[in-house]
């Protein structure tokens, strides 16, 4: 009778363990539907090549997989995961030694991109030729102002979710975001004032 209850206890137990396993690899697959596309969009806003995104991006669920254990501690999964995406993204940055994608066409040239099907041919050429410029504009700048800025503007981050990821105050985010686009702004009137 008491190894009865033993081998009972211990199918309980094995049970216990096998639903909190079901629940962790629910929690991760959630985590990979929600926010693959924000991890992927980090890491290719910091490498620039749409194969070494995809790598960072698989790298990044593998720690996440590898540290699944810290999941129930985690206040906001999306800070978390940008933050391992912005470092996983910056250390293969730095082991490429920071070589970057070379368009095959002309940088001023349009992407083959349509924003709208009801704008007209010139506002589509003009839109895509502006994008690409802003592109331009945005790699150029420093490392320091950049990153906050395609967090918080192309990721849609708040600037409390940048900082933790960035490891820097709100403050320095925000200080940061405003200079960006103050050179931003200087830099695009150059180039219309020059046309």
């Amino acid at each position: 009778m008491i190894e009865g209850r033993r081998v009972l206890a211990g199918e309980a137990i094995l049970s216990g363990a096998a639903t909190v396993e079901r629940s962790q690899e629910e929690v991760l697959e959630s985590m990979v539907r929600e926010h693959s596309r924000m991890v992927y969009r980090i890491a290719y806003a910091v490498l620039r090549r749409h194969h070494d995104a995809e790598d960072a991006t698989q790298e990044t669920f593998l720690r996440v997989v590898r540290h699944s254990a810290k999941l129930a501690s985690v206040e906001d999964p999306k800070t978390w995961l940008a933050r391992i995406a912005w470092r996983v993204a910056v250390d293969r940055y730095r082991r490429l030694g920071g070589v970057r994608e070379v368009p095959l066409e002309e940088p001023d040239k349009p992407s083959p991109e349509i924003a709208s099907a009801e704008a007209s041919a010139d506002d589509k050429f003009q839109g895509a030729q502006m994008g690409a410029v802003l592109e331009k504009l945005i790699a150029a700048l420093p490392e320091k102002l950049r990153a906050p800025l395609i967090l918080s503007a192309i990721e849609e981050m708040s600037p409390r979710e940048v900082a933790v990821t960035l490891h820097i105050n709100e403050a320095a985010v925000r200080s940061r975001v405003f200079r960006a686009r103050q050179i931003l702004k200087e830099k695009l009137a150059q180039r219309v004032g020059m046309k």
